[in-house]
């Protein structure tokens, strides 16, 4: 894809592409400086973050309708976005115990794309458009667009293509006023200012996008009854550290001592929360397991308590 000359003026207008002369002699730095300099830098990520906040608010309170309705939640990204999206999607299954397919990321050029560089994947238009068509993204989903610059090809074609098919759409960029955020109908923009190294958006951009990720996948979860307090109830647990996890939260919210919470867990398929509801009411697992579904899986109603 070749830019014409409005489009190439545009790019050097932006802060994710400028060269900050602050920066313009950390070849000559020694490392102690350049580790100053960096943490420096990226302790300006928090505020800018803050500064969205009214922004993310409204974006994760109108993704949380859609998904209290059955929607899916979907990153869509190029790059290190891309891969951003990859990584916050991943961890919802063993953390929040979603299912793949409600919470998922589509990258440019595909899954070859998260671990070998696949940089003109981003310009397809094409490619933006047919990924949101092969997901088949409807009226209760939610695609957020992750594009550093605001102008990725990809990103903004799938923002784009997503709203005509009645999904929410939200734009996470690193600019103002940009392409993505026109073609969403939530705007996420946070400013972080150039890069130390000008350019390299895997910086205080990639780590502005996050946190912002974090505060989706986590404040959705929650709004959900993924969670029971702060506690983690919807663990998956498929390891020896996310076994004795479990132990400890049946325990902590029965008051068991670890063989009756061990033994809970194992008749119970290993769920917390059908565990918990064993325990704490007197009943056996197929009619915890009623309870559970009886209250849409939200554990605290499930036990009879106020939310």
């Amino acid at each position: 894809m070749t830019l014409n000359p409005f489009e190439i003026d545009q790019l050097t207008t932006l802060d994710t592409e400028i060269s900050d002369p602050r920066f313009a002699a950390i070849d000559k730095m020694s490392v102690g400086e350049l580790a100053e300099t960096m943490n420096t830098a990226d302790s300006n990520v928090p505020g800018a973050v803050r500064r969205a906040l009214p922004q993310i608010t409204s974006a994760i309170e109108a993704t949380t309708t859609r998904m209290k309705a059955g929607g899916r939640m979907i990153y869509v990204g190029a790059g290190t976005p891309g891969r951003i999206g990859v990584l916050d999607a991943s961890e919802c299954p063993p953390t929040f115990g979603t299912s793949p397919e409600q919470i998922f990321a589509v990258i440019a050029g595909g899954a070859s794309a998260i671990v070998a560089p696949c940089e003109g994947a981003e310009d397809d238009v094409d490619a933006g458009t047919q990924a949101v068509d092969a997901a088949e993204i409807g009226e209760l989903d939610t695609v957020i667009g992750i594009a550093s610059s605001g102008r990725t090809p990809f990103v903004v074609a799938a923002l784009k293509r997503a709203r005509a098919r009645g999904a929410l759409t939200v734009a996470l960029t690193c600019n103002a006023a940009t392409p993505a955020a026109a073609a969403a109908e939530h705007q996420i923009e946070v400013i972080v200012g150039p890069e130390v190294v000008g350019g390299s958006t895997r910086l205080k951009a990639g780590t502005a996008q996050k946190l912002v990720l974090n505060m989706f996948s986590t404040i959705v979860m929650v709004q959900l009854g993924k969670t029971y307090g702060n506690l983690m109830v919807d663990v998956k647990p498929t390891n020896a550290k996310l076994r004795e996890r479990a132990v400890r939260l049946v325990r902590s919210v029965t008051g068991a001592d670890r063989v009756s919470a061990l033994e809970a867990l194992s008749v119970n398929s290993y769920s917390v929360k059908q565990a918990i509801v064993a325990l704490r009411l007197g009943l056996n697992p197929d009619e915890a397991a009623a309870q559970l579904t009886k209250n849409s899986g939200l554990l605290r109603a499930a036990l009879g308590e106020q939310a």
